[in-house]
């Protein structure tokens, strides 16, 4: 038997590929984000989660950094960051940086730590 969510579900914007659901509204044991950032520089402070994250770039550039170390990603990469490893990403433009974020957790939790 198949669990379903349809965008009135998970979408924040009903013109854009954007919103979340947690594993938890599924019976699933990750929780899928669907980023879409418009405005270069935007993007999230720096924290942790305490589980994995998997970035999926579907399109755009980003600038990622994962503890010491900064990323430049674009389109097609995939990057993983470890639990409590602390990170944050921005649009490096032009366009918005859109992606998909999978969190290895059925619930979503973050630490800000700006």
């Amino acid at each position: 038997m198949a669990d379903r969510l349809t965008p009135n579900d998970w979408s924040l914007r009903e013109d854009e590929f954007s919103g979340r659901f947690e594993g938890a509204q599924i019976g699933a044991e990750v929780t899928v984000l669907f980023v879409s950032i418009d405005e270069v520089g935007g993007g999230p402070p720096l924290h942790t989660h305490p589980y994995d994250e998997i970035f999926i770039i579907r399109s755009g550039r980003g600038r990622y950094t994962v503890g010491d170390e900064v990323i430049e990603a674009g389109r097609g990469d995939v990057l993983r960051v470890p639990a409590e490893v602390p990170h944050k990403f921005e649009n490096l433009g032009p366009g918005p940086l859109e992606s998909v974020d999978i969190h290895q957790s059925p619930r979503f939790i973050q630490t800000d730590l700006e």
